[in-house]
């Protein structure tokens, strides 16, 4: 017989439920349930409420209780909608060069930036990156990270991107942690390509999507649109077909210089992603979309650059998602938590927009309805501090872990 498994007492539980996908938010729009439950079965959460009450009603032989004997905060398990955490190598050397004054795009002119990262990538065994990915895949779920977006785009030709693509597939399989794939083989045109960027780009559509579509490894597409990577003009025409093919869309945008916002509210993308550059009239355009502003600001400190306008955004109406960006050369941090409090202390944001922008509007920027929300019928991922307030895990600005993480109602 399957067992129900009764989780607490919490201290306070919060659930993320009845909150809007969009604008900005107080943080008297959180729901918490003092000395809170979560009966799951299979995964999936059957009912939350009150521990005692939920005791009684399903305290028998036939569930199992996992239960708290500490302080504890529980929030929905933590999801990351940007990475870029499957390669080889190191970009310490980038990090230098910066440090010493060379911006990012003088160094990749240089001979550094993605290119050195697509070199060392190509050159790696499928299973040195396969352990590589696992263990930092593994640092995120002790973290409370229980969801991450994976891009590849770090080796630029079909036989590695559909490497990079199998790789995230098997330890996918391996891991309790979920991750989701995105072919981003439209990074950068590669040194080694002879054509031009539109060439290139009717050969990913032409050899690549077909390929990645057959073997099922994503049905995610994100093209770079910035100065050094593809024109909006490209963009347009890659990301159409790719849409085509049935596809959905993402888009790097406004990292550097604008109009990634335009294309992608134009096409209709899941999110753009970036945003540093962008103006008030493509924060305009956002509002008046369905697209999801991610904001990366692992990349601004990665880079000594400004934020994303996140108070404007959220003012404005949109949707805001956080990201790590976690990647070798413009954020090798890769601590969500740690960059959620960073941006919202500059921002300004509160601790429900903070929260939420790493839990259901993150899962919305990624088209998965069945998480970040503690809910029945939800998946019962989950993340507890042992702190009795829970306004404590942006405070501590990082520093403050999750003693405890559940993924689908198992401890891990």
């Amino acid at each position: 017989m399957i067992k129900n498994r009764l989780i607490g007492p919490f201290t306070q539980l919060l659930t993320m439920d009845n909150i809007p996908l969009g604008g900005s938010l107080n943080d008297n729009q959180l729901e918490i349930i003092p000395n809170g439950g979560v009966v799951v079965c299979e995964g999936k959460i059957v009912k939350i409420g009150n521990f005692d009450l939920l005791g009684d009603q399903f305290g028998d032989r036939n569930t199992i209780i996992d239960y708290i004997d500490t302080e504890m905060v529980v929030i929905p398990g933590m999801i990351d909608p940007h990475t870029h955490i499957c390669w080889a190598g190191s970009r310490a050397n980038d990090y230098a060069l910066r440090l010493a004054g060379k911006s990012y795009l003088e160094i990749a002119l240089g001979g550094g930036g993605i290119g050195d990262t697509v070199e060392k990538t190509r050159a790696a065994e499928p299973a040195d990156l396969e352990a590589s990915l696992t263990e930092r895949a593994k640092t995120y779920l002790r973290n409370g990270v229980t969801t991450i977006e994976v891009k590849s785009g770090y080796c630029l030709n079909t036989e590695g991107e559909l490497k990079l693509l199998e790789v995230i597939g098997r330890v996918n399989k391996k891991l309790a942690v979920d991750l989701i794939p995105t072919c981003l083989a439209a990074h950068i045109k590669p040194s080694d390509f002879k054509g031009t960027q539109p060439e290139y780009l009717d050969n990913i559509i032409n050899e690549l999507l077909p390929e990645v579509k057959r073997r099922n490894l994503s049905n995610r597409i994100d093209i770079y649109i910035d100065k050094g990577a593809f024109t909006t003009e490209e963009a347009i025409l890659y990301l159409n077909r790719a849409k085509a093919l049935g596809f959905d869309l993402v888009v790097h945008g406004d990292q550097f210089t604008e109009g990634g916002v335009a294309v992608a509210c134009e096409l209709g993308a899941r999110s753009v992603d970036h945003l540093e550059m962008m103006n008030d009239q493509e924060i305009q355009l956002l509002a008046d979309s369905d697209v999801i502003s991610i904001v990366l600001p692992g990349s601004s400190l990665g880079l000594g650059g400004r934020f994303a306008p996140a108070r404007k955004l959220l003012d404005a109406g949109c949707s805001l998602a956080i990201g790590s960006d976690w990647n070798p050369g413009s954020a090798p941090m890769g601590d969500l938590l740690l960059q959620t409090a960073i941006i919202g202390i500059y921002e300004k944001m509160t601790m429900a927009e903070s929260l939420a922008g790493i839990t259901f509007r993150a899962a919305k920027a990624l088209n998965l309805n069945d998480r970040g929300v503690l809910k029945m019928g939800l998946i019962a991922d989950m993340a507890g501090f042992s702190v009795a307030d829970y306004r404590e895990i942006i405070y501590h600005q990082g520093s403050l872990n999750p003693s405890v993480v559940w993924k689908r109602g198992e401890r891990q």
